[in-house]
């Protein structure tokens, strides 16, 4: 078998996995971790878990700790749910986990995780596939500082032009991000960045509507789901307005026209197929208010579930519900994992 006809595999696996009831299926819930969205992935595993529960499923919730190895284990007919944020959770860490212990989960493989999780290399492989991206340049802490800010900072300011995003390249929920509109603040940025991560990525700031796009894949191929305009009420979509109710107005389907909404769809399963994501994917995306043209910011492959997150607005606004979606993808992922038990080493990332 080839990794192409494991992929194929995977990809055409359904939901119709009649061996086992929901009730014979143990979910594994994996929320918390020590990254700064702790927090937030703790909201995201409590509201995943209650969900299958009411679906029917046996539903255990763990952090990610020294015990893991032996709870994933010990535990039949189990199947997890990654929903860790930040570095572990989204970083292809855990997956390598599950998979070496031969656990079905939902969500991407390690490599797509990996590639997805650092802007950086995201916003490449995205740029290649011929999407439209910000200009973007990321540069390590070392380098910032044995180069000198002021040189950098006069560089960039050349290349990029203000204004400016700053933020760091493997981090979520806009922690240590800053919007820097004159040359002066960009040292300080890269500064707060760095503090989040090694390596800071500086972009063009693009003037705009901002949009999420949720893609979906319940076993028919992947599907964009209705856009969420997002208006904070601060101007600035940073972390207090994703995770404050009311902070934030959300607006679905997105009030732009049907060409510009189709677009951003379109983009958002670009998106989703370039970087090699399943199951479940957000895409970030800057409607340029100059252009009209959508804009990939980032890729999401553990999106918040949260009673705010962005995912749960949109199949609320699809007319879906989130219970029977997660059921959906957990059945999806065990027969995934029972259609390529055996595969050798080499295919590991096709499960």
């Amino acid at each position: 078998m080839t990794a192409d006809d494991s992929r194929a595999g995977a990809d055409n696996a359904g939901v119709e996995t009649d061996a086992l009831r929901n009730e014979e299926i143990t979910v594994l819930v994996l929320a918390g971790g020590l990254s700064h969205e702790r927090d937030v992935s703790l909201r995201s595993g409590r509201r995943v878990a209650e969900a299958l529960r009411r679906q029917g499923f046996s539903v255990v919730e763990s952090d990610v700790n020294s015990d893991l190895v032996s709870l994933l284990q010990s535990t039949p007919n189990v199947v997890a749910v990654p929903l860790l944020h930040g570095e572990t959770g989204e970083d292809g860490a855990l997956r390598e986990v599950l998979w070496l212990c031969d656990v079905p989960y939902v969500g991407a493989t390690p490599t797509a995780s990996r590639i997805t999780f650092d802007k950086s290399i995201a916003t490449t492989v995205v740029r290649r596939a011929g999407l439209p991206t910000p200009a973007q340049v990321a540069l390590p802490a070392e380098t910032f500082r044995e180069l000198g800010a002021r040189s950098l900072v006069e560089a960039m300011g050349r290349r990029l032009q203000l204004p400016m995003m700053v933020k760091p390249s493997r981090s979520g929920s806009a922690l240590g991000a800053s919007k820097v509109t004159e040359a002066a603040e960009l040292p300080s940025a890269m500064v707060h960045a760095y503090a989040y991560g090694s390596v800071a990525v500086v972009e063009s700031f693009i003037e705009g509507t901002e949009v999420a796009v949720a893609v979906l894949d319940r076993g028919n191929g992947p599907e964009a789901l209705p856009a969420v305009e997002i208006r904070p009420d601060s101007g600035t979509y940073d972390y207090a307005s994703r995770y404050t109710a009311g902070a934030t107005e959300f607006v679905t389907p997105a009030e732009v026209d049907d060409a510009t909404a189709q677009a951003c769809a379109d983009l958002a399963l670009a998106a989703h197929r370039a970087l090699g994501l399943r199951d479940l994917s957000r895409t970030d995306i800057i409607i340029d208010k100059s252009t009209g043209v959508p804009h990939f910011i980032e890729g999401n492959v553990a999106p918040g579930l949260t009673e705010t997150s962005l995912v749960p607005i949109a199949l609320e606004a699809a007319g879906l519900d989130l219970g029977e979606v997660m059921g959906d993808l957990v059945r999806r992922a065990k027969q995934r994992h029972d259609d390529q038990t055996g595969i050798d080493e080499l295919h590991r990332d096709e499960r």
